[in-house]
């Protein structure tokens, strides 16, 4: 037969309702502070009293400390605020492709995007597209392109020119200007399943099994 435990049963359980409350780090350095102060005019040498100048540089780095301890307060304030509201914008994107760091490709409808951020202008772009076996099966020669995040679409065509089988490829950017290499990041579609909060802040859960930093958006589609 069951029971029914009273408030004050239950409160013990999870140790609530006992416990007195603590004081913070900052209210203690206060309470030291004063106690110290008090005793050091109590016990001061009236031939020799404590200097007010001594005294107003003590004020202030007990003030200088409170200060510090509320900005920090301010700051998890903060940090926890933006948070809550980056999520909530996160939640949007549920549904909607974004264009995020990854070399996958597939000859697939939306899947078939290959884009790639470049650190500054490049007279020659080429792509590599892999199969599975990383074995190169379509060279794209794209030419020159501007700084900046580009895109193009894949054909679903190999070397050959016949349509390449299902399937996850990968591809490689190569970017030069006057023969010296031009860094960048490349990038592909993914849809967003959904979305979470971790340590590394707000994630973007997509499809395929793959997760994104929501920072690392570079277009919302």
């Amino acid at each position: 037969m069951s029971t029914v435990q009273d408030a004050s049963t239950v409160s013990s359980l999870f140790g609530t309702g006992t416990t007195t409350p603590t004081k913070s780090g900052i209210s203690e350095t206060e309470d030291r502070f004063l106690a110290l102060l008090v005793a050091q005019m109590k016990n001061q040498d009236p031939l020799n009293p404590l200097d007010n100048a001594e005294v107003t540089s003590q004020m202030a780095q007990l003030s200088t400390v409170q200060g510090i301890e509320n900005m920090n307060k301010t700051l998890e304030s903060l940090a926890a605020g933006m948070g809550v509201n980056q999520m909530a914008q996160a939640a949007n994107l549920i549904g909607h492709a974004v264009l995020v760091p990854g070399d996958t490709v597939a000859p697939a409808e939306l899947e078939n995007i290959v884009g790639f951020e470049l650190s500054r202008s490049a007279d020659k772009v080429t792509v590599e597209i892999r199969n599975s076996a990383g074995v190169p099966v379509r060279t794209l020669d794209l030419g020159p392109r501007e700084s900046g995040v580009n895109m193009i679409a894949w054909d679903g065509l190999v070397q050959d020119g016949s349509a390449a089988p299902e399937g996850t490829y990968t591809f490689k950017v190569s970017a030069v200007q006057g023969g010296a290499t031009v860094s960048h990041t490349a990038l592909n579609l993914g849809m967003v399943n959904s979305v979470s909060q971790t340590s590394q802040g707000v994630q973007l859960n997509l499809a395929a099994d793959r997760s994104a930093g929501y920072a690392d958006i570079r277009q919302i589609f």
